[in-house]
């Protein structure tokens, strides 16, 4: 680069470059003046511009984005806008995803002699205080000679990480210039300690190799750091039996025969408990204990008994090795352990099969046989997003083949973010559509964004179960007047927002009713189609019914754990 074209670029385009690089194709967001100068930036770039109703529900979409494309990213405004996303950016921080919050600002120059501009909250540090709380990285871009290293570092973290990252946009410096980005030498990928690694893995295939009975728990770590072609090839090159929780469903083929089941503690299939709590080894890799993981607490597992790998460091026994990736720990697993027929002493039992349904027209809708339908309604061309409550309840016995064909925030658990991360998962795989299975509670919480996917013509399948307010919380506790909502038309809502032909709403109440509504969005694939599904009584599923349970007792006084 010589001196004459050193400065050429300016800090909006860097940023957006980067963003390309980072495998980013579409940026989510709500417009505002402090963001204006840099919108008009996006708009002229290769990277196309996905307006959301809101900005809590751009940033559920840019999440959405970024567990199926590696990276997301939202675009807001400062205070108002950045405020509204932080919900989103804190569960994106708890679910180990790398979403991108890229904020507008007042000037620079305002900033310096502290004026008190509109959206100003106290002080001009304080949003970008707030989103340190909630990110790994964050940087305000106030110096166009230091911004582009800036920008570097913290989308370099993110993709690192998996985690979010927030960066500050003065409206004055985003036509700033700067210099051109250059090629970046390191790769975005985490290194363990050689020596750790090491004498680890040493530890580790001994243990392997003396057991008899290892079992995998292949957890979200493996999800999120797309380790799952990785364990895959250890668990078949060694022949491990292997279990998956909620938050890492199917990511493991569930149709493979070493597959026993999934596990969540106590309310998991006896079968499954059996073989996963009685193992003289459980390799435990990348999973969270949460509380919905396991069964509200209810494992039994033997820590003397595990190899626990997650957050960057492997534990057997009393010893513990930091800074040892999963990646590294898997492949190394892969290359060191003994392949012996385990399966031969280790018998499994196959999951029951996919039965035909066999609709009774007239017979009142219930929960059991609404889900044992929706189950058989997914294939290998839809994406499901179940909704924090019943439905993700219901959906952890779903028939889910590939690991990006199941998204849940399992752990953050905030309802309402389905709806909304839908659009995203529409951008980040135009060949599939997004199926969200939600209740009516959580689809009041973020139903505007119907009309964006109508807008943009994305052509989803939004199941919404009407059980008369939220009815997670009637379980989980005696019932009371804060759980009651307003009952919607919502087959109106399509027409209501504008939705022309290409748009379907439908009320069902009965098992014939249920069977013609799903037949017409497995025919119908280039319509949107909002299914509303009427369950009498505030009938739930029998998972739903056991967290009811559990909760209820984890709540008692002198209750352990």
């Amino acid at each position: 680069m010589n001196d004459d074209n050193s400065l050429t670029c300016t800090l909006s385009r860097y940023l957006l470059q980067r963003l390309q690089e980072a495998g980013i194709g579409h940026l989510f967001g709500v417009p505002g003046d402090y963001v204006l100068d840099f919108l008009d930036e996006v708009i002229a770039s290769p990277i196309e511009w996905i307006g959301t109703c809101n900005e809590l529900n751009a940033g559920y979409a840019a999440d959405g984005y970024a567990r199926l494309n590696g990276a997301g990213a939202a675009v807001v405004t400062y205070c108002v806008g950045g405020l509204s996303i932080l919900n989103a950016a804190a569960g994106a921080y708890a679910e180990h995803v790398p979403l991108i919050v890229i904020s507008g600002a007042p000037p620079a120059r305002r900033r310096e002699s502290g004026a008190l501009v509109h959206h100003l909250v106290s002080d001009y540090n304080l949003q970008f205080d707030i989103f340190k709380k909630v990110t790994i990285d964050a940087a305000i871009l106030t110096d166009p000679d230091t911004a582009p290293d800036l920008i570097d570092r913290v989308l370099r973290n993110a993709i690192l990480h998996k985690l979010p990252v927030y960066l500050e946009l003065p409206m004055d410096m985003a036509h700033a210039p700067c210099r051109m980005p250059t090629t970046l030498n390191d790769s975005a990928t985490l290194h363990s300690n050689e020596e750790n690694l090491k004498n680890c893995l040493l530890e580790a295939v001994a243990v392997i190799n003396r057991a008899e009975h290892p079992v995998v728990l292949a957890g979200i770590e493996v999800l999120r750091f797309t380790l799952g072609s990785d364990l895959l090839n250890l668990v078949e090159k060694v022949e491990l039996p292997f279990a998956t929780m909620l938050s890492s469903k199917s990511v493991l083929p569930e149709l493979h025969p070493q597959f026993i089941g999934m596990y969540q503690g106590g309310w998991s299939h006896a079968a499954v408990i059996g073989q996963v709590e009685s193992s003289d080894c459980l390799l435990s890799l990348g999973a969270w204990m949460t509380d919905l993981d396991t069964g509200m607490f209810s494992d039994n597992l033997d820590s003397c008994s595990m190899i626990v790998a997650r957050n960057g460091q492997v534990q057997i026994g009393d010893t513990c090795y930091p800074d040892v990736q999963l990646g590294d720990f898997i492949r190394g697993l892969s290359a060191g352990v003994k392949p012996r027929s385990y399966l031969a002493s280790h018998p499994l039992e196959s999951r029951s099969a996919r039965t035909a349904f066999i609709p009774d027209a007239e017979r009142k809708l219930t929960a059991p046989r609404l889900y044992e339908r929706l189950d058989l309604f997914l294939d290998d061309r839809m994406i499901l997003l179940a909704e924090p409550g019943d439905s993700f309840c219901a959906a952890l016995d779903f028939h889910v083949e590939e690991p990006e064909n199941f998204i849940v925030q399992a752990y953050y658990s905030s309802i309402g973010y389905c709806t909304a991360a839908a659009l995203g998962v529409a951008f980040a795989r135009p060949g599939k559509r997004p199926v969200v299975l939600t209740g009516d509670g959580a689809f009041q919480m973020t139903a505007q964004e119907i009309s964006s996917l109508i807008r943009l013509r994305c052509p989803a399948v939004i199941l919404l179960i009407n059980n008369d307010g939220y009815l997670v919380e009637r379980v989980l506790h005696q019932d009371g007047p804060y759980n009651d909502i307003q009952m919607w038309n919502y087959t109106d809502l399509p027409a209501a927002l504008g939705g022309g032909s290409h748009v379907v709403g439908l009320r069902v109440t009965t098992e014939g009713e249920l069977e013609q509504a799903l037949l017409s969005a497995a025919t119908e694939t280039a319509k949107l189609f909002l299914i509303e599904l009427c369950l009498p009584d505030r009938d739930c599923s029998a998972g739903l019914k056991r967290l009811g349970d559990s909760f209820r007792q984890a709540s008692s006084p002198g209750t352990p754990r």
